[in-house]
């Protein structure tokens, strides 16, 4: 679980992966997994395919959730406006200067008591969506489990927004022209701050890690062949096993963390269900991540958008309250209760450049992907189908819909669809065609 909304507003790229550091490429590749024999060959996997009952699964959850997300989106907005308009924020704001004169008191009065409501009045649609989830098949997380989830995550929420508000009106209120520009370049420690503690601090509050090499350990020696194809150093210190199985029954991996903090974390649900390859090939996608230096990218992209969301905010807002400012109860920018308008900016902000960051990410992923079935090539008898293989049993396991929207896709899908992902892996094989690979030489 990460932060709550209102901190991501103000930190909308706390939780990406992890860069990775190079080595130089091994003398010769490691020798191949044997064949396996006959019998045990699978089915060919060249398209993506569901049995009619998971189709109809998979339909009426990816409905539902297009239109919960929808719903979302638009609550998310009624819900500031309507915190402007019934002046509920100038109201907590006129308690918390009655509380004290001091500006670090009121904004423990203020933030706290905002968040609250904002969190409590979108309580029903996080449960509705955790409902949903245990109803598809997806969770077994128990209510207790899940409110003791979302208390922690509160608690977070609340320390870190009313440090980050406080922080951000003081510099408003000292610098009226340039606080968009001096709030930015203060942000951007913070964000490489929780970047870097995630893995170690936050995360443990949340999920269960263990040593992959204690839990997997043959699983840990084919991982180091593939790293050495790539021409990397991961150390096993770094290779976890996250007790995902606790609260969901869906595949992942990913990388995360900056510098001593940095790992690769396989669920336990992949590398129990998956085959070797498949979990390889999974394996091998996350360390395109970490070679390609994606979190670099993304970080470097999300700090821009912060500035210049930032910036639009400095220009938007003076207008906003000029207009509606006395209808809000709101007395000028560096007033607690300009609050819900600045956060109103950076929804709009995030909704209308979804598109650019959904769009780089689905990039990114078939990137990775590309680096998965190049660095698995040579190590299994076939990458493309251990690749092609992974991707079937991860949209059958999730109920990915076969067949979305493409301006649905467009406008929110991290990822390529499914779909698209077994197709092009199936096909990917330019080393039988006598084609140039594009990342393992």
């Amino acid at each position: 679980m990460r932060l709550r909304a209102r901190c991501a507003a103000l930190l909308f790229c706390l939780g990406l992966a992890v860069p990775a550091f190079s080595a130089p490429p091994p003398a010769a590749p490691p020798p191949a997994v044997a064949e396996p024999a006959a019998e045990d060959v699978a089915p060919k996997v060249t398209e993506y395919r569901l049995p009619a009952d998971k189709l109809r699964k998979a339909e009426g959850l990816y409905r539902t959730r297009t239109v919960l997300y929808v719903g979302e989106t638009a609550y998310g907005i009624i819900l500031l406006l309507l915190l402007l308009r019934l002046k509920i924020a100038s109201r907590y704001r006129a308690l918390a200067e009655r509380a004290s004169r001091r500006r670090f008191v009121q904004a423990l009065v203020f933030v706290p008591l905002l968040m609250l409501t904002m969190d409590f009045l979108s309580l029903p649609l996080s449960l509705y969506g955790h409902g949903l989830s245990v109803e598809y098949g997806l969770s077994v997380q128990r209510w207790g489990s899940w409110f003791g989830d979302w208390a922690k995550g509160e608690l977070m929420g609340l320390i870190v927004s009313t440090l980050l508000v406080w922080g951000l009106y003081a510099i408003l209120r000292r610098c009226p022209r340039r606080w968009w520009l001096y709030g930015w370049a203060a942000m951007v420690p913070v964000i490489v701050f929780f970047i870097f503690i995630t893995p170690v601090v936050i995360d443990p509050m949340f999920n269960t890690f263990e040593s992959l090499e204690a839990r997997r350990p043959v699983l840990v020696e084919q991982i180091e062949r593939v790293v050495a194809r790539g021409g990397m150093t991961i150390p096993r210190s770094r290779m976890y096993e996250m007790a995902a199985s606790e609260k969901v029954t869906t595949y992942n991996a990913y990388v995360t963390g900056l510098g001593a903090s940095k790992r690769v974390v396989v669920w336990d649900n992949t590398s129990r269900d998956l085959t070797i390859p498949q979990t390889l090939f999974v394996f091998g996608h996350e360390m395109g991540h970490y070679v390609l230096n994606h979190i670099w990218k993304l970080v470097g992209f999300s700090i821009l958008g912060l500035l210049v969301c930032l910036f639009l905010a400095h220009l938007s807002l003076g207008a906003m309250l000029a207009r509606w400012g006395e209808a809000w109860g709101v007395r000028d920018l560096a007033d607690w209760a300009s609050l819900p308008a600045l956060f109103l900016v950076f929804s709009l902000f995030g909704l209308l450049t979804q598109p650019i960051s959904a769009g780089l990410s689905r990039h990114f992923e078939h990137q990775a992907d590309i680096y998965g079935l190049e660095v698995l090539h040579g190590l299994v008898p076939d990458s493309s189908q251990a690749a092609a293989g992974a991707f079937q049993k991860l949209g059958e396991k999730g109920l990915a819909y076969p067949d979305p929207n493409p301006f649905f896709v467009a406008w929110t899908y991290d990822h390529p669809p499914l779909k698209d992902r077994v197709k092009f892996a199936a096909e990917y094989q330019p080393w039988s065609e006598g084609k140039a690979t594009v990342y393992i030489k």
